[in-house]
């Protein structure tokens, strides 16, 4: 045995896969072993007396013994660190495992049937791992997502922050905390009542913050999104739409679990999002230049969904090229001309020498004479045309004597007058421009392609400085302007810097904010304090938004999650020697903790990553927060002001 436990780790180590940092990744090794990799297979198979040890042979053939790999792996007495002979040894066990991972659960993914109940950390924090991230098995949740107490409530308006005295549904919601928790604390109060659900979570690349304390990664996000996903589903109206900003990298597993949870059915597009432009490092880097993102959009319940149509900026229509020249003549005798021909008239300029006046700002000056004459701009169209499809039009002139004569159709279905010359319409440029963000524009529908919504400027939007990744505000218009009316409620479970609720403020929506992460001074509560005061960015000038409104800002109640936090952000021994002294007055603690056998000698050797992970581990998961049903009990000393709010709010 002792030979199995020398040459195993060097058989792993000839796979990157299994290797990191000079360790052995326990994890990695288990989840191929659960998906019978071909690769370390194939190396298990290389070495004979592993090859015996863990594989069966029967009928000339090997078979793989995946159970007793997987024990052997997870085993304490292999590859064994001061971490985990620490957690063996303050933790209660049962033969090879801890009371809490005993159980039969049949999995599709390793931790489908549980809980991963941590948050994203900070995108600008780099580390190997976070520490704070567990899954917890269905037996560990009874009291979990029970509604937590509400507290640091303020009202901010353009005058300031104020007290609050009660919350209404008409009132929008910021709130702190952790999101899956939050989502389960508003359920009774907002289900089915949501319209739209926009969410941008991490996308899994390894890069955006989403690292969890195992290395199931993909496991641990679809665990992450499932739970999520599923309450959220509650909020939506029958009518409701949910979009989810993703990458390419997760892309196939999102669409696989949102099927399983929203139904095939409501499965309405895949946009591509162009993200940014094809320049430096993307244009000197071989191969296919990634510029996009996604948006998957489902629907509540595909017989009751509806969407607005939505209308975006093209180019130039090209058959918009005649001119009248005497449009207010009395007689209806006009006369028709080129655009080129009127616009160099109106400039005294030869129609040959108009693109060197102009030199590079000539197609803009065009644009502009097609503008400010799109009440003589115009096009010639058959009445056989589809473009003209009105009876009345075809039967009263196709047959006209008089071809020299414009005949002028006065129409009492609110369309546009039609005018006839010659046996065909005239289509004027006027009655076919539409108003997009405050100005009239050649338009058409929306497409599954997005490439107008750049994230220009994106750095400066709402009076704060935005990271990397963040969205534009067009964005996000756009998917409020499809998917929902005034007054409509919208819902960002992560929120980060604040832009849904910024663009829904703006757009004269209702919104619920939460977000787990604290911004500081670039956080989603400032940013809508400069949009209520009427900061100008974004999407500002285009809704003619001049600031107002409201919203109210709140949290969930802290009790293990402070001291989460406060080991996370120690940085010496000294420091979670203190933060491990006050857990002993305050925290509670995992039943199977034994506190006695807690030795600070030993504790002291570990690392200071490692000691992180011991303090983390003894907290008990279901009391991060205050439960609402436990708001009496005098432990947590909650202000009779704040108990008189959740109690209007929760009822």
């Amino acid at each position: 045995m002792q030979n199995i436990y020398d040459e195993l780790p060097k058989l792993l180590e000839k796979d990157k896969r299994f290797f990191a940092e000079g360790k052995i990744l326990k994890n990695s090794v288990t989840e191929a072993a659960l998906k019978l990799d071909t690769a370390l297979l194939e190396l298990l198979l290389k070495n004979n007396q592993i090859k015996e040890h863990f594989f069966v042979q029967a009928a000339g053939s090997w078979f793989f013994d995946q159970d007793k790999f997987i024990k052997f792996i997870n085993n304490k007495e292999f590859l064994p660190d001061s971490f985990t002979a620490f957690k063996n040894h303050i933790g209660l066990m049962d033969e090879m495992d801890y009371l809490k991972d005993s159980g039969n659960v049949v999995l599709a993914w390793p931790y489908k049937d549980c809980v991963l109940e941590g948050g994203q950390d900070k995108e600008d924090i780099k580390r190997n791992e976070i520490f704070y991230n567990e899954t917890l098995a269905p037996d560990e949740i009874d009291r979990l997502f029970e509604p937590k107490v509400l507290t640091n409530f303020q009202k901010i308006d353009k005058t300031g922050e104020h007290k609050v005295e009660q919350i209404t549904e008409q009132d929008n919601l910021i709130i702190k905390g952790n999101n899956l928790l939050a989502l389960h604390s508003l359920k009774k109060k907002y289900r089915g009542k949501v319209k739209l659900i926009y969410i941008d979570p991490p996308y899994n690349t390894g890069n955006d913050g989403f690292k969890y304390n195992d290395s199931f990664n993909r496991s641990s996000w679809l665990t992450f999104m499932k739970n999520r996903l599923q309450i959220a589903r509650d909020f939506l109206k029958d009518d409701g739409s949910i979009f989810i900003s993703i990458d390419n990298n997760e892309l196939a597993y999102l669409q696989v679990l949102m099927d399983d949870i929203f139904g095939k059915a409501n499965r309405k597009n895949v946009i591509t999002v162009k993200r940014s432009a094809i320049s430096g490092a993307k244009v000197i880097n071989p191969g296919v230049v990634n510029i996009s993102e996604y948006l998957i959009v489902y629907s509540k319940n595909f017989v009751d969904w509806q969407v607005n149509r939505v209308l975006r900026k093209k180019g130039r229509d090209e058959r918009y090229n005649n001119f009248v020249v005497n449009f207010n003549d009395k007689s209806e005798k006009w006369k028709f001309s080129s655009v080129l021909d009127a616009w160099a008239n109106a400039l005294r300029i030869d129609k040959q020498k108009i693109k060197k006046h102009f030199g590079e700002t000539y197609e803009e000056e065009l644009e502009k004479f097609y503008f400010n004459n799109a009440n003589r701009i115009m096009q010639f169209v058959s009445l056989d045309d589809n473009a003209v499809a009105d009876e009345v039009v075809k039967i009263k002139y196709k047959s006209k004597d008089d071809t020299s004569k414009v005949y002028h159709l006065k129409r009492d279905n609110g369309k546009a007058d039609y005018y006839i010359f010659n046996g065909k319409a005239i289509l004027f440029l006027s009655n076919r421009l539409t108003e997009i963000d405050g100005q009239k524009v050649f338009a058409e529908p929306i497409t599954d392609i997005w490439d107008d919504v750049l994230p220009n400027d994106l750095h400066n939007e709402g009076g704060v400085k935005l990271k990397k990744g963040k969205k534009p505000e067009k964005l996000v218009q756009r998917i409020i302007e499809l998917t929902t009316k005034e007054g409509d409620l919208v819902l960002d479970y992560h929120l980060g810097s604040g832009t849904t609720a910024a663009v829904a403020h703006k757009m004269g929506r209702r919104y619920i904010g939460i977000e787990q992460l604290d911004y500081d001074k670039d956080g989603c509560s400032i940013r809508l304090k400069n949009t209520i005061k009427g900061e100008q960015s974004g999407i500002s000038k285009a809704v003619n938004w001049k600031g107002g409104g409201s919203f109210v800002y709140m949290e969930l109640k802290q009790w293990n999650e402070q001291y989460i936090q406060a080991i996370q952000e120690a940085k010496t021994v000294k420091e979670l020697t203190a933060i491990y002294k006050k857990m002993q007055a305050e925290a509670f603690f995992r039943y199977e903790i034994d506190l006695s056998k807690f030795e600070q000698k030993q504790f002291g050797q570990m690392t200071s990553d490692e000691q992180k992970k011991v303090l983390l581990e003894c907290l008990d998961k279901n009391h991060l927060y205050v439960n609402y049903n436990e708001m009496e009990d005098a432990t947590y000393k909650i202000p009779a002001e704040e108990k008189k709010i959740n109690k209007q709010f929760y009822s």
